[in-house]
């Protein structure tokens, strides 16, 4: 099977919102307004978690109907602790992004307990977000 390239172009104005239509669907990244932002969205690293949960749920979604399984509902929170020094530009020994990255899924489902950790554990591993936090991922960048 070829490799299917998803794309999302984003644009900034003068404030701190990054906006996008993706597949008709508007978005919008902020800060919030402590942070001298308008509060229009989420921040960056909130999207970023907040994608990390629903490719989880997504995958969980697709794996139960292939099981057979009855997933019922599916509670997933997704927190990460990072030090904010190194994106506001100050020194730090510690890297820019996320130190750990915690999920805690909660499967409404006809499953024992052990049962629904085997389902977990092959969803994070079928999860292509999962994969890509994982695992490091060649990312490049260049002016256009």
């Amino acid at each position: 099977m070829a490799n299917k390239c998803i794309s999302v172009n984003a644009t900034m104005g003068e404030g701190w919102a990054v906006q996008a239509d993706i597949r008709d669907h508007k978005v919008v990244i902020d800060q919030p307004l402590e942070a001298r932002g308008t509060n229009e969205g989420p921040t960056p690293l909130e999207y970023f978690l907040f994608s990390l949960a629903g490719c989880i749920g997504t995958i969980a979604r697709i794996a139960a109907n292939q099981q057979k399984i009855e997933l019922r509902s599916m509670a997933i929170k997704v927190e990460g602790d990072l030090n904010p020094m190194g994106l506001l530009g100050k020194a730090t020994e510690d890297r820019v992004g996320f130190q750990q990255i915690r999920v805690e899924a909660s499967i409404d489902a006809d499953l024992s307990s052990e049962e629904k950790q085997v389902f977990l554990d092959a969803v994070c591993e079928r999860c292509p977000l999962h994969d890509n936090i994982k695992l490091a991922t060649e990312v490049v960048h260049q002016l256009s």
